[in-house]
């Protein structure tokens, strides 16, 4: 590839000899023409012939192609040359290329007066390194301050100065780089590299040092300025430093005399004294004499010791017995204060020994003074609080003692409200004090927070009334502000709350209806009566249709202030609710009565019927009319079994129906349970030897009667041991348990039948859902359902319990006293269990083997 340098001059070279190759063949051209156009004369004149003439144009042009020639060939070497150059030269690029990326870093370049620019940025996963060059060269955006402040620094003198540097440099996030900077020719050359091996220990170390040396200057800057004497000792105990306060406390020059004077504040004694305690390892503290400035004051005097020396320094206590004595004096005026104000208090010093109160708390609690004078702790004066009952009523008296004794962990006060036998309320609290004690407040705030809640009270009534109102509610001042809204009036017009909260005048209400409701004019009514002056103030109402063909009722009232209320109610959605209600009402009675037709046509059409193949059946079987053979009995008894079946279920059907229109009254009577139980029993008993079941009864010796409805109970009882049978297998057992509990009677039937899967045991109680699983026994699905149902009606609850293979028990819980249970109680309690429960506390015990 040809450089620029090379196309340059082999361009100028072939320009040079088209140049010259044009002129010597302008100049033939002239000398022809000339020659061409001369009059025989005018070449005699000149004394040259034509001939001579064409031989020195053909010398001149053979002169010029010489010349070229010899262009050409120079420019040809030149070329040859210049390619020569631009090898060499790409050959040098690409090394010095693979020198600088054969190690990560970044190298910035800058050559006046260009700008620092990034010539090459291999490197990479540095943490808090930018990627682009445009980020790289704000270093104040990815380096921590003391580094960009370091490096810019650097910067300058190296593009002003020619000063060379190299620092190790730390980005935001903590890692180590380092930035290396060179001058040569006038240019810039800064490396940023990725420390290794020693280099990040020698990184490591300045950190150290660095921080090392800022604790140390800031501890010496401490000590320095503390107004105490403070010194520091080798482990000879020669003085190494002092602090200001030592040097004007010895008198020195500076500390520089007192450390070469070893001018000690300790005497020889005290010197000894602290050398034996720090030997034993213990850290001297002790009360000491010693002169300062002339004059001997007492201080106290802290020595600890350190691993090759000890540090110390002086407190003057004399300042702080002045404080105390000043504190003391404050503490009494704040006393005899204190003894002035309606708030009990009470004051404890840090050993909890009552040293202080006031006479509002002697009242308060009725203490004796003389008992209070003994300075009780403050356990005593809660034990002897609980003695009089003047502490809230609490289940464990010492662990709420010691709870509320207990110091708060963060120092803070604590509040605690008491609410003492009698309806008293006290607000306690609990402050520690700066010296270890505490205090106790006590404001008595029964009045106040009985009128405070009567007054919420009545706020808080009167607000929800208002706002609760489906009537907007408007309340106009005197000068017709509005003063008071609730949210149906902003909804009924539509208004925003924010415009409602500045308290609008009327006028503004009425500019804001009209860009909605433009042909509304109750409006112009009610600002009438608002902004009247008049001294007979009266009601006022009337209706307006407005333009979305909505109804709006209003009312005025005025009030005693001067004020009026206006009252507004959407009488359109009243309408349409009323309508709504009245055809649904029409819907419920027109279903009631298609209903009620309905149980009448089925008793008549259906019950009449079977009556009659019952009776007939029965006639048949009768001996009057004549014998039957086997097989003929055999039908007559099938015919009066699925007659039977047949009216049972629609006694059901009519049962249910009967129950959902609300027309079952119960005849509660008192039941005798035993009577009962074999009544039931008699009904299924030949089902029962059949099937070869054996029917357990067990009843509590507490079990004799209860009040329900018997008839309808013996039906659900009949329908639960029907079930039982139906799906109990051949040979097996079922077990009839009653007892009482918590007020109830509880019946309980459990067989050991097929059982229930767990997924359909939801929907035994669904109407018309019957499912004979594997057995021979299949009803219409109404058992349980009216089982429920009757059960409900009664005030009871049923639990369901059952698994496959295992057998299924169904537990009925009715109000022994023949009271109901409230509406809102969920009455279809339904528990799955997976094995079977035994029933406990059952003395008494009936067996009916049935073989």
């Amino acid at each position: 590839m040809t450089s620029p340098v090379s196309k340059s001059t082999a361009r100028t070279t072939r320009n040079e000899l088209m140049m010259l190759l044009l002129a010597s063949i302008a100049c033939a051209l002239v000398l022809t023409l000339g020659v061409s156009q001369a009059s025989p004369e005018g070449m005699r004149t000149i004394g040259l012939s034509r001939i001579a003439l064409i031989g020195l144009v053909a010398g001149c042009g053979i002169l010029a192609c010489v010349f070229v020639w010899r262009a050409l060939r120079a420019g040809r070497r030149a070329l040859q040359a210049a390619n020569a150059t631009n090898t060499d030269l790409r050959k040098r690029l690409s090394m010095i290329e693979a020198v600088v990326n054969a190690e990560p870093q970044t190298l910035l370049f800058w050559g006046h007066p260009s700008r620092l620019q990034v010539v090459s940025h291999s490197l990479s996963q540095v943490p808090g390194l930018p990627e682009t060059e445009e980020q790289l060269l704000r270093f104040a955006d990815w380096l921590d301050m003391r580094s960009a402040a370091s490096l810019k620094a650097a910067l300058s003198e190296l593009l002003g100065k020619g000063s060379p540097f190299n620092m190790i440099i730390k980005t935001r996030v903590g890692s180590a780089l380092e930035a290396d900077g060179r001058a040569a020719g006038g240019r810039a050359v800064v490396r940023i590299r990725d420390i290794a091996g020693y280099k990040k220990d020698v990184s490591r170390i300045i950190d150290e040092h660095q921080n090392l040396a800022r604790d140390i200057a800031s501890s010496r800057a401490l000590l320095n300025a503390l107004p105490m004497p403070a010194w520091l000792t080798d482990d000879s105990g020669a003085i190494v430093w002092v602090n200001s306060s030592y040097v004007k406390a010895v008198e020195a020059q500076n500390d520089i005399e007192a450390i070469e004077r070893q001018v000690q504040l300790l005497e020889q004694r005290q010197r000894a004294s602290v050398v034996k305690c720090l030997g034993e390892g213990k850290m001297f503290r002790k009360r000491l004499s010693l002169i300062l400035n002339g004059e001997k004051k007492t201080h106290d005097v802290i020595v600890v010791g350190l691993k090759d020396g000890a540090a110390g320094a002086a407190i003057d206590v004399a300042a702080l017995e002045t404080a105390q004595g000043e504190l003391d004096r404050q503490v009494a005026a704040f006393d005899r204060t204190l003894d002035r104000v309606a708030t009990a208090v009470s004051i404890y010093n840090r050993e909890r020994k009552l040293v202080f109160y006031n006479e509002a708390f002697r009242e308060l609690w009725g203490l004796e003074p003389a008992w209070l004078n003994t300075g009780p702790s403050d356990s005593d004066v809660l034990d002897r609080l609980r003695a009089n009952s003047r502490l809230p009523e609490v289940v464990n008296y010492p662990q709420w003692r010691s709870e509320f004794l207990r110091e708060p962990d963060d120092g803070s006060e604590r509040d605690d409200w008491w609410h003492i036998p009698g309806g008293q309320i006290v607000h306690v609290i609990v402050e520690q004090r700066p010296d270890g004690g505490v205090t106790h407040l006590y404001v008595d705030e029964t009045e106040r927070l009985a009128l405070e809640s009567q007054f919420n009270a009545l706020g808080r009534v009167q607000s929800e009334t208002i706002d609760s109102l489906k009537e907007g509610v408007a309340v106009f001042a005197t000068d017709g502000r509005l003063k008071l809204h609730n949210s149906a009036f902003a909804l009924i017009w539509g208004f925003d709350d924010a415009f409602l909260r500045d308290e609008p005048h009327i006028e503004r209400l009425i500019a804001n209806i009209k860009g909605r409701f433009p042909s509304s004019a109750c409006w112009r009514n009610l600002k009438t009566i608002v902004t009247a002056i008049s001294d007979q103030r009266s009601s006022a109402d009337g209706q307006e249709v407005r333009d979305d063909q909505s109804v709006v009722d209003y009312a005025t009232t005025p009030l005693p202030d001067g004020a009026t209320l206006v009252t507004f109610a959407d009488v359109t959605v009243s309408k349409r609710y009323e309508r709504a209600l009245v055809e649904r009402n029409d819907a419920l009675v027109a279903g009631d009565k298609l209903k009620n037709q309905f149980i009448g046509h089925v008793s008549y059409e259906l019950r009449t019927p079977l009556t009659n193949i019952i009776g007939f059946s029965e006639l048949l079987g009768s001996p009057a009319i004549g014998t039957l053979n086997p097989k003929q009995h055999e039908y007559l008894n099938d015919i009066s079994f699925s007659s039977e079946t047949l009216l049972a279920i629609i006694d059901d059907i009519l049962d249910l129906a009967t129950i959902d229109a609300g027309s079952v009254e119960l005849d509660v009577t008192t039941i005798e349970v035993r009577a009962l139980l074999e009544r039931i029993l008699s009904g299924v008993r030949e089902r029962a030897v059949r099937a070869k079941l054996t029917l357990d009864i067990a009843i509590a010796d507490d079990v004799t009667t209860f009040k329900a409805d018997e008839a309808r109970i013996r039906q659900v009882l009949y329908n639960l041991l029907s079930n039982a049978v139906g799906f109990s297998k051949e040979g097996g057992s079922i077990l009839i348990t009653c007892w009482r509990e918590a007020g109830d009677m509880v019946f309980q039937v459990e067989d050991h039948g097929v059982g229930i899967p767990k997924d359909a045991q939801q929907r035994v109680f669904d109407r018309f859902e019957s499912n004979s699983r594997g057995m021979k026994h299949r009803g219409a699905g109404l058992g349980l359902s009216i089982v429920r149902s009757l059960v409900e009606l009664h005030g009871g609850r049923m639990v369901l319990e059952s698994a496959p293979g295992v057998g299924t028990r169904v537990t009925v819980r009715l109000p022994e006293d023949g009271a109901g249970l409230d509406v809102g109680q969920d009455k279809n309690e339904q528990a799955v269990v997976g094995g079977r429960t035994i029933v406990d506390g059952t003395s008494a015990l009936t067996r009916i083997a049935n073989n």
